[in-house]
């Protein structure tokens, strides 16, 4: 994980920030190597680099058609602690959602991982 000198994760940096996702794997999309549906819109943000070299990955929720690309709000960090890279979580609400809701929502995915949702 990127960290600045108090051990924090530089993806905080985006929350409450508007954002453009190109989204790659669209909504009922399987993932290209596993078993695993895309129960939500996932993408990518142009231009960043996250912790393993490649753009910063968006879960987009909210929105219940496959989509291309999209712009919203980021309203969460999915901060995984057993792995390299973390998540953010994109909508066009963002105070609608808890943490309750927004970990239901990405469990399909990040119940492979030990993660924390972190929201401002």
């Amino acid at each position: 994980m990127l960290s600045n000198k108090k051990g924090e994760s530089i993806m905080r940096e985006y929350l409450n920030k508007k954002v453009k996702v190109i989204v790659d794997r669209p909504l009922c999309s399987k993932h290209p190597e596993h078993e695993i549906y895309y129960l939500l819109n996932y993408g990518y943000i142009p231009n960043t680099i996250s912790e393993d070299g490649e753009e910063v990955d968006a879960y987009i929720i909210g929105e219940f058609q496959p989509l291309k690309e999209f712009e919203g709000v980021v309203i969460a960090i999915i901060h995984r602690k057993n792995d390299i890279e973390d998540k953010l979580v994109v909508s066009k609400h963002p105070h609608k959602y808890s943490k309750e809701q927004i970990q239901a929502l990405v469990e399909f995915q990040e119940r492979f991982f030990d993660s924390e949702i972190i929201m401002s």
